[in-house]
């Protein structure tokens, strides 16, 4: 079992900048692919970053490249997202999940474990 925590959330103007860590239990955080998913009102979940085991890939949804970059220290069992340039339409809930299996990162069937979620407000 994987338990995952978010944090770091909260309400920002528009081009600023927020840091999301996710802090994984368990002796195994190294063995998962990490990603990044966000959830807008009356939008489906959607993939904005991924990373694989060993941090040396990593993937982002068109429309946050540039802006966004995820890493992870796998010594502290946390995963990142800082979030540069923010914009309203950047506004969700952002969760973070592990993947135990290698699949499509994008394919939120494929990933084991999902964090409660934190709420990303970017105010125009």
């Amino acid at each position: 079992q994987v338990q995952l925590v978010e944090s770091g959330g909260g309400l920002v103007q528009a081009g600023g900048s927020l840091r999301l860590s996710c802090a994984a239990s368990g002796r195994l955080f190294s063995s998962y692919a990490m990603g990044w998913f966000r959830q807008a009102p009356g939008k489906e979940r959607e993939c904005v970053a991924a990373i694989n085991r060993s941090g040396g890939m990593t993937y982002y949804k068109d429309s946050v490249k540039g802006r966004f970059t995820i890493s992870r220290d796998n010594a502290k069992n946390t995963v990142y997202l800082q979030m540069n340039s923010l914009k309203p339409e950047d506004t969700a809930v952002y969760y973070c999940a592990a993947q135990l299996v290698p699949s499509s990162v994008v394919l939120i069937s494929s990933y084991n474990y999902w964090g409660q979620g934190i709420q990303v407000t970017v105010s125009s």
